[in-house]
């Protein structure tokens, strides 16, 4: 334990002389939040909608023939069918589909009868960009059966779409806040645990340790503590900052606060264990630099922290389910927006868990306390 803490002390000791890393991994987040949240577009696709038909009327057919029309052409949703509206709607708030169409018993009758029928559409609307382009999607599959048989004036008898949202509003800056909290886990990870030692190898410092009795667990598990630290520090000022800027409020402080921290403590066990594994064995900071651009597009951008997965190609899909950062994100989102608790994150922990549980093995077992 003594020769374990002195390798976290000495880790946490450069950081302390390195304020510029620090504030740099704070900063960058932060200028990524505001410069994205104002950029960034995107086309959606194969958004999960559930529908529930409750009607066999001329009506409903030709409705959900639009939905499958669009669902062939522009493929902005993937139509799921289910006979229960408690299930699809429990299935909404799962994170399973996007929305949820309700079409009501009585929708031919009262569109023959031109008394204003209405179809429900329940949103998962944590997720603004898909919720905003489901809810238009579906109204312009709605707006060709009004115009079969309603006067443009005669809005009485107009079919209306009854929207409601099963969470409170989040808006598009407030949707980015899981995505550079994770990005702000993954530059400290970065630039602590495995970078420190590829630096000591730079620059000779780690044949001391040959010296020494420090053994590989010691080594391995003091940079990994130490870079959990730091990063810890950081992820919290980033998310304190980002919760401030976008003004998202707390439903169950004590609780969400609970989740998101053991949330960000294992993605950030999770990365450094990884970087671990990949840097382990090098010994020249320029390596660092060029992997690090390329780990940050493969791992952050497919974890759904500005895209929704449901919307990637079926291999970019496969790479999510293995990606850490996925499971973060979504549990994150769960968590800030939704309320959500363990039994919904349940799977993203176990994951995240056993991930760097594997990464921990493997960093132990390939590295090498020789020269």
């Amino acid at each position: 334990m003594i020769r374990l803490l002195a390798v976290i002390e000495r880790d946490l000791k450069k950081f302390r002389r390195n304020p510029i890393t620090l504030a740099m991994s704070i900063l960058m987040p932060i200028v990524y939040l505001i410069i994205i949240g104002n950029s960034f577009q995107g086309k959606l696709q194969a958004l999960p909608l559930v529908v529930v038909n409750q009607d066999l009327g001329p009506y409903s057919r030709q409705f959900v023939d639009n939905l499958r029309a669009i669902e062939a052409g522009p493929k902005t949703f993937k139509i799921f069918f289910v006979e229960n509206e408690k299930e699809a709607l429990n299935k909404v708030r799962q994170g399973t589909y996007k929305a949820a169409l309700v079409i009501p018993p009585d929708f031919s009758r009262r569109a023959i009868m031109r008394s204003s029928p209405e179809i429900g559409i329940f949103l998962d609307n944590t997720d603004a960009i898909s919720s905003t382009t489901l809810q238009a999607t579906v109204n312009s599959a709605l707006a060709s059966i009004s115009a079969e048989y309603v006067p443009i004036r005669d809005i009485p008898g107009l079919i209306h779409l009854r929207d409601a949202n099963l969470y409170k509003q989040v808006d598009y800056f407030q949707s980015l806040v899981p995505g550079v909290v994770i990005m702000a886990i993954f530059l400290g990870t970065l630039t602590t645990g495995a970078f420190n030692l590829v630096m000591d190898k730079f620059l000779g410092v780690d044949e001391s340790y040959l010296l020494t009795p420090i053994s590989k667990l010691d080594i391995v598990g003091g940079l990994i503590i130490s870079g959990l630290l730091v990063t810890l520090i950081i992820a919290g000022i980033i998310l304190s900052v980002s919760i401030l800027i976008t003004g998202i409020a707390f439903t169950r402080i004590v609780e969400q606060l609970f989740y998101i921290v053991l949330v960000v403590v294992l993605i950030t066990l999770s990365l450094l264990c990884l970087m671990f594994v990949i840097l382990g064995r090098f010994d020249h900071p320029r390596i660092v630099g060029i992997l690090s651009g390329f780990m940050n597009v493969i791992l952050f951008f497919p974890s759904g922290a500005i895209y929704p997965i449901a919307s990637f190609p079926p291999w970019l899909k496969a790479f999510a389910k293995v990606n850490p950062e996925a499971y973060a994100v979504h549990a994150l989102k769960s968590v800030l927006f939704k309320g959500a608790g363990l039994a919904t994150i349940s799977t993203d922990l176990v994951f995240l868990a056993v991930f760097a549980a594997l990464m921990m093995t493997i960093a132990l077992v390939t590295f090498k306390r020789t020269l």
